[in-house]
């Protein structure tokens, strides 16, 4: 690869690599307090969803959320997990969405709805993760790629040249 692209490559997979290390670290808070605080999580699912879930689901739930950080911190099984990534988030902003349609409504002098706009921007950093994931160069699945690819090549000619 010529230098400029390769310098360029190298920028782009940095970019990728914090961006996955931040959307993963995004998830995990958000996993690891559904099996600090069941009750809590189970309160929420019950007010934005108005389904009843009991305590032993968000421990389900956060346990496979906390599997599928680590495959997007390692960017392992890319489709899949940066898929998983940005489909558990969507099922949030799906929930907040009233929220999101007015977020400039002030309750008791604060901006009730303004944090909630966050989520779509990482959403977006979610999919763009996604649509990125075949230039992940510093992903598990990247290098497990190249060894791959190294190991099924023939090895260089010993022959000297005629």
């Amino acid at each position: 690869m010529p230098p400029l692209k390769e310098k360029t490559a190298s920028k782009e997979a940095l970019g990728l690599l914090v961006l996955r290390l931040g959307l993963a670290w995004f998830l995990f808070v958000w996993a690891v307090n559904k099996i600090l605080a069941p009750e809590q999580y189970a309160k929420l699912w019950g007010y934005f969803h108005g389904i009843e879930i009991g305590t032993t689901l968000p421990f389900i739930l956060g346990g496979a959320q906390i599997a599928v950080c680590l495959a997007i911190v390692l960017g392992l099984w890319r489709a899949v997990s940066y898929g998983l990534g940005f489909a558990m988030h969507a099922v949030t902003v799906a929930a907040i969405f009233p929220a999101l349609i007015a977020p400039f409504v002030i309750e008791n002098g604060f901006p009730a709805n303004r944090n909630q706009a966050v989520a779509v921007a990482v959403l977006g950093a979610f999919a763009a993760l996604w649509l990125l994931r075949h230039n992940d160069r510093w992903s598990l699945d990247a290098w497990l790629a190249r060894r791959s690819a190294s190991s099924i090549q023939p090895p260089p000619s010993t022959r000297a040249p005629s």
